[in-house]
């Protein structure tokens, strides 16, 4: 069944060259009959007389020079009486049609319409040709961005102390700035900044260990009693729970903590290779730090040297504008993480929690992670409270939170951070998920400034395309180069959101 198309296409094609050889030999016979007709009729009539003019005039074609392709213009002196005579000229005639070419006649009504294949871009309709486009490029960037996770998952300590000693660098770099405008050498002011730094961090850390170690024993038989309390509370509430099942509920517990014994020892293990990484880290840290104060513009204009000459420019421009967005977020977060853990500390001292300083060092520290952090620490702090203190110690711990948390979202952040951080809260919940994932506690830490950076990038060089694109277009006729020249909104610094 597969060969019957082509037979019957062959059959078509031999039909067509047979009707044409038909054709071809009856134009021939027509045109040697008409010969002979004219050969008869020029004998009838002889030669014809002089000053009537050639058979050519008598048909009606003007007198004058003859056409080039006639007997007389090329330059035989015999006419149609001379001594070839009218024989002579119907043969001439007769080989001249004779040689035309034939008219290719229009395929018979039986051949088979053989349609020309179209071109295969055209044949494609447009709407798959721009989804397979805008498919292969999504896959081309999924590739680049898993090629990117996989080699940040690798070095991740690298990447995620690095990443600190940047965020470090843009709270520690204004100090140094106001020291060398009051005249200290640039080295002697990063030493006294980046000691006086660190010293403040190890400082807050060593406080935070040492309420901890302090309170520990306190704090484990208060929540002793606390769970005693909820015990009764549970047997004598409304939820008609039984001891039975409380009992129950505390042996499957302890089954589980004996199951898990092997993982929990294997954990104790491993924490030396974590000591070991933390420490690693640390000294990462330190030592970016240390060379980012120092010697933070000679980098970036190494930096830059690896950037093409054509986006060389833009760049450029971007990168203080992400540096004053980094800056900016992160000495407003440090201030409003200090002034959630005063106002909750100071709510959790008079309420008499116990470990009410490390409490709000702990809200002072998760303030770094934004949404998340705030609501992890003000968990902390109100089961402390519900489980040391009794049920209405611990509503009232949540009614501070709540409320503390409250006046950082519509007035301290809005008022501190203003429009030098935009990001949506959606963006803020999934970069924090994300980075979590990526590099746990630390890459939720880094996950939205880095987000923020990208945010105010994207924005400046999408508004560094179209002034270079208006700057492309010429001006009308009579304009001067004020006219033409882009202009920015008002409120916004130049190069961002400029328009005609």
């Amino acid at each position: 069944m597969s060969k019957l198309p082509q037979w019957v296409g062959r059959l078509g094609t031999g039909l067509t060259r047979l009707a044409h050889r038909l054709e071809t030999q009856q134009a021939e016979m027509r045109g040697r009959e008409g010969a002979e007709g004219a050969e008869g009729a020029e004998g009838r009539m002889g030669p014809a007389p002089e000053g009537h003019g050639s058979p050519e005039r008598a048909e009606g074609r003007p007198e004058g020079p003859e056409s080039p392709g006639s007997p007389q213009s090329s330059g035989s002196p015999e006419g149609p009486g001379g001594p070839e005579g009218p024989e002579g000229g119907a043969g001439e005639d007769e080989t001249a049609r004779s040689e035309q070419p034939a008219s290719v006649p229009a395929p018979p009504a039986y051949a088979p319409a053989v349609s020309a294949r179209p071109d295969p871009v055209a044949a494609v309709p447009w709407g798959v040709r721009v989804a397979a486009e805008a498919a292969w490029r999504l896959l081309v960037l999924g590739g680049t961005v898993y090629a990117l996770m996989r080699i940040i998952s690798s070095v991740e300590l690298v990447v995620l102390s690095f990443t600190v000693a940047i965020l470090i660098t843009a709270l520690l770099e204004p100090t140094v700035t106001r020291l060398r405008r009051r005249g200290v050498p640039r080295g002697l002011a990063t030493a006294l900044t980046f000691i006086a730094g660190f010293v403040i961090m190890g400082l807050v850390v060593w406080f935070v260990v040492w309420q901890v170690v302090e309170n520990v024993d306190e704090v484990s038989g208060e929540v002793q009693a606390g769970i005693d309390d909820l015990r009764r509370w549970l047997l004598h509430s409304p939820f008609h729970v039984t001891e039975k099942q409380i009992n129950h509920v505390a042996k499957s517990l302890r089954e589980a903590v004996g199951a898990n014994t092997e993982q929990i020892t294997s954990a104790g293990l491993e924490g030396v290779t974590v000591v070991v990484e933390v420490l690693t880290g640390i000294l990462l840290t330190m030592f970016s730090t240390l060379f980012l104060l120092y010697d933070g513009p000679k980098i970036w204009n190494w930096t830059l040297k690896l950037i093409p000459a054509q986006a060389r420019e833009g760049v450029a421009g971007a990168g203080p504008r992400a540096w004053t967005t980094l800056t900016a977020y992160v000495r407003g977060t440090v201030l409003v993480a200090l002034i959630d853990a005063i106002f909750i500390g100071v709510g959790l001292f008079f309420l008499d929690v116990p470990m009410a300083v490390p409490l709000a060092v702990f809200i002072f520290l998760f303030a770094f992670i934004p949404l998340v952090g705030a609501v992890v620490s003000g968990a902390l702090a109100v089961v402390v409270a519900l489980v040391t203190q009794g049920v209405f110690t611990g509503a009232m711990v949540l009614i501070v939170v709540l409320a503390v948390q409250q006046i950082e979202g519509h007035v301290l952040q809005p008022f501190i951070l203003g429009r030098a951080v935009r990001v949506h809260p959606l963006a803020v919940v999934l970069s924090v998920a994300a980075g979590s994932l990526i590099g746990g506690i630390g890459g939720a830490v880094v996950a939205v400034p880095l987000v923020a950076v990208a945010n105010t990038v994207v924005v400046y060089l999408r508004s560094y395309s179209q002034e270079n694109a208006l700057r492309a277009v010429p001006g009308p006729h009579g304009a001067t180069a004020s006219d033409t020249a882009p202009t920015a909104k008002p409120g916004l610094p130049p190069g961002e959101g400029g328009t005609r």
